[in-house]
């Protein structure tokens, strides 16, 4: 609504020029260099509220508890170095794709933190975690609470959920830059970004609310 005041546009072309604005943070998620380490390793669960939901969905999950049942997962890396974060929305927390993940973004000699997810035992690295099951959470240099913090920012925004983890790891990274350096990376960032109103609008199926 801000946006659509600024620029005396309807509310709806504000809405939709931010969405392609948010498609230029995935190019600076992916030029971003290995993580030197240490890092930060954690998933968290978006959307999903059963307030929200209809009657009949709320029906279907009435015995599941709460957990991260009709929920879409982010799995995220903070290298504590360079403050920098890498985040991507996945369809599974198994061991195969947090690992993946956290290989792709992390340097192989990286000092790695996590909780005590059994989706990070095993891993190639130096690792250490802490154990959140019985409410531990920071021992010595082992916790994650830089990039539990990231999450709880993008929890507040989480509607079309992959441009938001894009757009706010992209804002964190870039947030020493002055405003004019930041605009043109913006500008570069839109050319060849093609997002069709009548797509970004199409329902996906999701149960979360959270678009793809």
């Amino acid at each position: 609504m801000k946006l659509s005041r600024d620029l005396e546009v309807t509310q709806k072309t504000a809405w939709y020029l931010a969405q392609r604005i948010r498609e230029t943070w995935v190019d600076n998620q992916d030029a971003l260099e290995d993580f030197a380490g240490p890092v930060e390793v954690d998933e968290t669960y978006m959307g999903g509220r059963r307030r929200n939901m209809s009657n009949s969905k709320r029906k279907e999950l009435k015995d599941t508890g709460r957990g991260a049942v009709g929920k879409v997962a982010v799995v995220g890396v903070k290298d504590r170095e360079t403050n920098k974060v890498s985040a991507k929305v996945v369809e599974s927390t198994d061991k195969a794709t947090l690992q993946g993940f956290l290989a792709d973004k992390a340097s192989p000699d990286a000092k790695v933190y996590s909780d005590d997810s059994t989706s990070y035992s095993g891993m190639p690295f130096d690792h250490e975690s802490v154990n959140h099951s019985v409410s531990e959470y920071v021992r010595d240099q082992a916790h994650t609470n830089g990039i539990e913090s990231h999450w709880a920012i993008i929890k507040r925004a989480h509607k079309h959920l992959h441009r938001y983890v894009n757009e706010l790891s992209g804002r964190h990274n870039n947030r020493c830059e002055d405003t004019l350096d930041l605009m043109q990376n913006i500008a570069k960032g839109l050319d060849r970004k093609h997002l069709p109103y009548k797509s970004l609008i199409a329902d996906n199926g999701l149960p979360s609310g959270a678009r793809s």
